[in-house]
């Protein structure tokens, strides 16, 4: 049984759509709700999982971002800081991330490309959904019996989890308040899937739009940015789950492309200046546009699409613009190296399951309560004064436990030998010793 002071967790997961007409009046970081009601965006992270440490031509400065935003999802969707959106706009930053690689791995054939990159994300995620969905299941949800889809259609849906071409289904409410988890926890859990139905879908259109890119950059680049004035603003209103997509498809479309050209070398060719003060116009439109169209939770920009789409375009330009292409972490963030290596490994898994683990903290700091010097007042009060402290202190142990017992089925998905923790210790170990060898010789 939870304790009674679970409900102010503060947590947000970034994914659930503002705009989607089932879900009115529910905030976008569920404030007041032990856990956010999925919202953006939040992930997964660009997931790239055949990357792994130590591989030539591998961009350090690359991973370090990678990290970067993964590390700001699961701050954001745990105490749902709105500002966090505007500090480091995360899911742009891992759309373009992604974007840059695609466009290097389409030098092989198309086809090709695009059903390993499918390859590697579909088993992770079947792991994270063998598990969600039998969780539902015992707790009494039956997708046929949902009012808001219900009768075949639910089921259908359900191969959503196993191809995620659209939204997965799942129960807003599922299981007792007064279970071990809150009983919108599925709503939690299920947040982060919207982000590997978008990247899939951008995944499927590279080819096109690399294509288009390199007959006609600006206008491919620029495009996402006009489709989300027409369709993230209300002017043009495109109903249910395939006005969803679209929505983000638009509001992340030209961070994919911006990795395309960096990729390609666009950014380069233009004088350094010149793109920081048009990043930063766009930026500051951004602002401009969010202070007039502010969501229920103020200045978080995950509930305004046009503000989401221009601040972390000109972000990510600037971010690109800088990009020192390291072959090496600097000496002064070499201390994060394996961590960095260890992330960018398991990033597909990290950003699956880090909802679900913020949960499990509360179930674990609640037996606190129950501990023979935590009787009096004063003890309890301090940690519920503490408490999204301890969760933020646990979930990332629980995290290291999630890469070590389902992380390896990004190793089987890419093809390579299972690792339990990929952290690059070995390729270090290594390149010590033949720098020292080296200096001794």
């Amino acid at each position: 049984m939870t304790h009674g002071h679970t409900t102010g967790t503060g947590m947000s997961p970034e994914p659930v759509h503002p705009h989607d007409p089932a879900h009115a009046g529910v905030p976008d970081a569920t404030a007041g709700m032990p856990y956010a009601v999925p919202r953006q965006r939040t992930t997964p992270p660009a997931p790239d999982p055949a990357r792994s440490g130590g591989k030539p031509g591998r961009d350090r400065y690359l991973d370090l971002l990678r990290s970067i935003a993964l590390v700001r999802v699961v701050v954001y969707h745990l105490f749902g800081w709105a500002w966090l959106s505007v500090l480091f706009p995360s899911m742009g930053v891992m759309f373009a991330l992604a974007g840059s690689l695609m466009a290097r791995s389409l030098k092989r054939p198309a086809m090709s490309v695009i059903r390993g990159r499918i390859r590697r994300l579909l088993p992770p995620m079947w792991a994270f959904a063998a598990v969600a969905l039998t969780m539902m299941f015992v707790n009494g949800w039956n997708p046929s019996d949902d009012p808001d889809r219900g009768g075949t259609w639910g089921l259908i849906e359900l191969f959503n989890y196993i191809v995620p071409i659209g939204a997965p289904p799942y129960p807003w409410h599922v299981g007792s308040p007064s279970g071990l988890l809150e009983d919108t926890w599925a709503v939690q859990a299920a947040g982060p899937l919207w982000y590997l139905r978008a990247y899939l879908w951008f995944v499927i259109a590279s080819p096109l739009l690399l294509w288009l890119f390199r007959r006609a950059p600006w206008p491919t680049l620029l495009a996402p940015l006009g489709l989300t004035a027409v369709v993230g603003t209300g002017l043009v209103t495109v109903p249910g789950e395939t006005g969803l997509a679209l929505t983000d498809f638009a509001v992340y479309g030209s961070c994919w492309v911006l990795g395309f050209a960096h990729h390609e070398g666009l950014l380069k060719q233009i004088p350094r200046y010149v793109s920081v003060s048009c990043a930063s116009l766009v930026m500051a439109f951004g602002l401009w546009w969010a202070s007039g169209h502010l969501g229920p939770d103020g200045w978080d920009l995950n509930d305004i699409p046009l503000a989401q789409a221009t601040w972390s375009f000109g972000f990510v330009v600037i971010l690109l613009q800088y990009s020192p292409s390291w072959r090496e972490l600097p000496r002064r963030l070499a201390n994060w190296d394996r961590l960095i290596t260890l992330s960018n490994n398991r990033a597909v898994t990290i950003y699956l399951w880090h909802n679900l683990l913020i949960m499990a903290t509360v179930p674990i700091i609640d037996l606190f309560y129950k501990l023979p010097f935590m009787q009096s007042e004063r003890a309890v009060g301090a940690l519920d004064g503490s408490y999204t402290l301890w969760m933020f202190s646990l979930v990332w142990p629980l995290i290291g436990l999630a890469i070590l017992a389902v992380g390896w089925v990004e190793d089987l998905a890419a093809k390579r030998r299972p690792r339990l923790w990929p952290n690059g210790a070995k390729r270090s170990a290594g390149r010590r010793s033949g720098t020292g060898a080296s200096h001794r010789g």
